[in-house]
Order: structure tokens, then sequence, then C-alpha cells
């Protein structure tokens, strides 16, 4: 059967918050997923009625991509920390630093939303997982524009190849967040991070700054976490 749709209504001023509400549904799907979590599970969370969630945010697939949202940022954080950094190294190294930090928060679900939200969904939910797919795209793309970048400036080996070297960091943030779905420390995700960016390939004859530079900033002082 066709899943209803229920548009977002006019009227009336909603009688919570409707931000507080939003971050208690991240929560949810952020700890249990997309299609396990039921709009019962999210009335509970969320303390408002299935008529209000609807009323606000027309229906539970168009109030996870506002999770999705809230979770990733508009414009998207990851591409802001890209684009903050001084070279394509740094924002590697920035990126597996806020995921390891991320992933292991006090107060949120361990892991990524994004990975474990939907990670095992059903033909019905396709197009959810083609915006999630889309988003990972944005962020892999910018990143391997700013190693293209860093290669024809010679920060990075002209050997290198940017569409690899970014799939290679993305494909290490996604085993991050498994890592910590199983309980993996924040400690052991940074080790990851540092033994990753240990293999970053650099031009021959800056290897000893290079390897110097790394070495003071896979140990923290580049970032803290």
């Amino acid at each position: 059967m066709k899943a209803m749709n229920h548009p977002r209504k006019t009227g009336r001023p909603l009688s919570f918050d409707r931000d507080v509400v939003l971050h208690k549904a991240m929560l949810q799907f952020w700890a249990h997923g997309y299609e396990t979590t039921s709009i019962s599970d999210l009335t509970a969370v969320m303390g408002v009625t299935a008529p209000s969630i609807y009323t606000a945010f027309g229906d539970k697939k168009h109030l996870f991509l506002e999770a999705v949202k809230r979770y990733a940022g508009e414009p998207l954080q990851a591409v802001q920390i890209i684009d903050a950094a001084p070279t394509a190294w740094a924002a590697a190294l920035d990126l597996l630093t806020s995921a390891a930090v991320g992933y292991t928060g006090c107060d949120t679900p361990h892991g990524c939303l994004l990975a474990s939200a939907v990670a095992s969904c059903s033909a019905g939910a396709a197009d959810v997982q083609t915006a999630i797919a889309g988003i990972r795209g944005r962020i892999e793309t910018r990143l391997q524009v700013k190693i293209a970048d860093a290669v024809s400036m010679g920060e990075v080996s002209t050997g290198a190849d940017p569409a690899i070297l970014a799939a290679t960091i993305m494909a290490v943030i996604q085993g991050m967040a498994i890592l910590a779905r199983d309980g993996a420390t924040r400690e052991k995700l940074q080790a990851v991070a540092g033994a990753t960016m240990a293999g970053w390939p650099a031009p021959v004859r800056s290897a000893v700054t290079t390897e110097s530079s790394r070495s003071s900033m896979i140990t923290g002082d580049h970032m803290a976490s």
C-alpha cells in the first residue's frame, strides 16, 4: 500500500518548540535508524502527537530529512571544514578528527547518523538513501577538488589520484562510524585517523618538513579534541 503523504498544514501556531522536538527526533533516528523508527516511537520521544508531527513536518520522511539537515548542517559542516583548511592534508585530517570527536559524544549516540540510519533500508526508502548518498557525494567531491588543487600547486605528489584519495578518506570515515557503534573509544578513532594520514602522499622534495609537520599535527598540536 502506498504511504500517505501528509502535507504540512498552516493555521494556529505550534504548541511546542519545533527545534527542540526536531533534535529529539534526530537522536532517535541516529540511535535506531530510519525505517525501524516508527511514528509511535517518535511521538514518545518527541512528546507530541502524530497529527502534530504531520502538521509541523509533513510526514516521517520529511521529518527525517530535516533531522539529517540539522545533523549535517546547512551548508554542510564537512564542506565548511574542507574549505577552511589551509591545505588538502589539513582538510583530510580535520574531517577525520571531527569524525572521531563527533562519533563518540557523551550526549549523543555513537557512530554517524548518515552512516547508520539508512544502512539497511528497503526499496521503499530508496529516495531517502539517495538523499543521504548525495550528501556524502557532495563532501567527497569537494575534498577531491581540494586535493586536485593541492596537486597542481605541488602540495601533494603529482602521482596522487585526487579521486582515490578523497574516496579513501570517506571510506575511513565510514569505517570509523562502524567502529564507534561497536564501542571504539575516541582515542582509538584518533589513532586510526593518525595512521591514515601517515600514508598521505607528499612531494619528495618536502618529505622531511612534511613528516615533521605530520608528527606535530597528528599528536594534537593542529586540532584539540
